[in-house]
Parts: C-alpha cells; structure tokens; sequence
C-alpha cells in the first residue's frame, strides 16, 4: 500500500470515503477526484442528464470520476485509483471498475470511471451513459413496448445494431430462420439469445438517448467495424420510444435531425 501511495495510486474504497459525493438534482449520486480533463459544470451537466425517472433505480450506485482507474494486480478483484494521468498507468486501466460499498444507506455500489483513459467529453458521456443503461436494465427490466418494437425489427431483418452484444445476440436468436433449424416449418427462436438481444438493444438505446441530451453528436460517430450500425429510421424509432417513456429533465431537449447527403 506504501508503495502504492508513493505512486500516486490509492485503494477505491479509499477515494470513496475521502471524496464528498454530491447528489445531482436527479438523484443521481456522483463524485469527481484526480487531475481531470472535464471541469466540474462539464460533469454536472453530464449527470443531471439523466432523466429522473431512469435515476430513481440508480440509488446504490455512485459514480466516480477518477484519472485512471485499473486493477492492482492481474486476476485481483482490488480497484486503485491514480490521482494523475501517465502513459504507463494508462496501459494498466480500464474504462471503469465497479467497486462494492457501504453506504449510510446500507451496501451500494462505486462506479469508477477512468476520465483520462477515454480521452473526450463525446467518449466519457458515452462511457457514463452505457454503465448507467446497463444498471437501469439490471433493476427495471425492458419495457414491454420496447421488446415489440426492437423484436418487429429484428424479424424485418432491419440492417445492422447498437453494439457488438446487441448485434451477436441478435443473430443468435435468429438462427432458427436457417432452413436446417425449422420445427415443423417454423424458425426455432432461441429464447435465452432473443432476451439478451432485447436487454442489449434496450441499454444501447437508453445509453443513446442520454448520450444525446448531453452532447450535440454525428451518429456516424458511434460506427465500429466489427458489426454495421442500426439504420437511422430504425434508430430513431427506438430513442423516440424511449424518450416517451423517459422524458427530457428541465433544461434538456431531445431532438432527431437527419442531413441530407451532397
């Protein structure tokens, strides 16, 4: 641990007792510690955009913005905390460590998010947004009315996904519509695969969605190589829903506009 401190690194459940934890005006609970490359408006902003009624199942968590956070050894389940960004720390981080803690509230858990690692207000939003997604699944569910209309496209075979997993999933649950896997000539749906997809697309959308409020952004930024994005209709059919059922905070507006190519 001395050598631990005398390298700018402290344990998490350290900077989680030391750091005042300020609750946005949504509920969401959230701290920032460390040589950051935000300024504290930057992260108030961020977190206030999450809409009340996402933030009410986000009472055991706090969110930590921290420089780097990472792993103290490979295999171990102990979270450090460097006060300052350096190359040699950034190759050992990860973009974010969940930590359990005792809170005055009873056990929680810290949400450690390694600001400098993700390099961009775009990037870390979007990092924020994906953890507190996922987190809102893990508590609420999916809305019925989701599953509907991400299942309806996915039937349609509407071109590309949100993520990797979504996308995976997607395809898992759809390999009943190979002719070798019919019963009775129906498509065999893998239910176990079609419940992950929804799970996948519903976070992805939720984490989207706020990604929006928050940063004025191309959806062309979100384009990875390993799968192709979601058709923008198909897209904008899923955030429209989801900010019917989750609408804006005051002082926040979602807005679509689409761009026509020259």
């Amino acid at each position: 641990m001395a050598d631990s401190v005398q390298n700018g690194l402290l344990q998490a459940a350290q900077v989680a007792r030391d750091t005042a934890v300020l609750t946005s005006a949504n509920g969401v609970r959230y701290a920032v510690f460390g040589e950051n490359s935000l300024q504290q408006k930057d992260f108030d902003r961020m977190v206030q955009a999450v809409p009340v009624a996402i933030a009410h199942a986000l009472e055991r968590k706090t969110y930590f913005f921290v420089p780097l956070a990472l792993s103290e050894s490979r295999g171990s389940e102990t979270t450090l905390v460097a006060t300052a960004f350096s190359p040699e720390l950034g190759d050992q981080a990860t973009c974010h460590r969940n930590v359990p803690l005792d809170t005055d509230s009873g056990k929680g858990e810290g949400v450690f998010i390694s600001t400098r690692l993700l390099g961009d207000r775009f990037a870390l939003a979007f990092e924020f947004f994906i953890n507190v997604g996922h987190a809102f699944v893990d508590a609420a569910g999916v809305p019925e009315e989701f599953n509907q209309l991400a299942w309806s496209q996915a039937i349609a075979d509407v071109r590309g996904e949100t993520s990797q997993d979504s996308w995976e999933s997607r395809n898992l649950s759809l390999a009943g519509n190979k002719p070798s896997a019919h019963i009775d000539g129906k498509p065999a749906i893998d239910e176990k695969a079609k419940s992950s997809f929804l799970e996948s697309a519903f976070s992805d959308a939720v984490a989207i969605y706020q990604l929006s409020l928050s940063v004025d952004f191309d959806y062309s930024e979100l384009r990875e190589r390993e799968y192709p994005l979601l058709a923008p209709q198909a897209l904008a059919d899923r955030l429209r829903l989801v900010a019917k059922l989750f609408p804006p905070n005051p002082g926040y507006e979602f807005a679509i506009r689409y761009r026509r190519r020259a």
